[in-house]
């Protein structure tokens, strides 16, 4: 079965970075367009960021650009998100997310969305 596997999530004063990664198995990496998304208490989950490596494309949301970097590997199967500059609203459940023959703004959309991770904790302290 498809299995997202998220790790690299912990605790971080603002300012400071963190690297994530999501492990993807029992499926064809290459066919899927990957993104990351987060969850705030109280809130709703909201895209953060995605990748498309057939087309070479990433989109991010207008929160995190210029802060987060989202890349991928495809011989170890592997999506990451590279995060500096973290601040306390960054404090969230982060999620990763593949969408089967999508684009980078496809997977932007949860709607699109085939599966889903089942999330990494992490918190910014001021």
């Amino acid at each position: 079965q498809v299995q997202l596997v998220e790790s690299g999530g912990g605790l971080v004063q603002a300012g400071g970075s963190l690297r994530l990664s999501c492990a993807a198995s029992g499926l064809t990496f290459s066919n899927y367009a990957m993104g990351w998304y987060r969850q705030a208490p109280g809130k709703e989950r909201e895209f953060v960021a995605a990748s498309n490596w057939r087309a070479g494309s990433t989109y991010y949301a207008d929160s995190v650009k210029g802060r987060f970097t989202i890349s991928t590997d495809n011989a170890k199967n592997t999506v990451y998100l590279q995060m500096n500059s973290l601040k306390p609203e960054d404090t969230a459940v982060y999620y990763c997310a593949a969408d089967r023959w999508g684009t980078a703004f496809t997977v932007a959309s949860a709607a699109s969305v085939n599966y889903w991770g089942q999330g990494t904790q992490v918190t910014v302290s001021s």
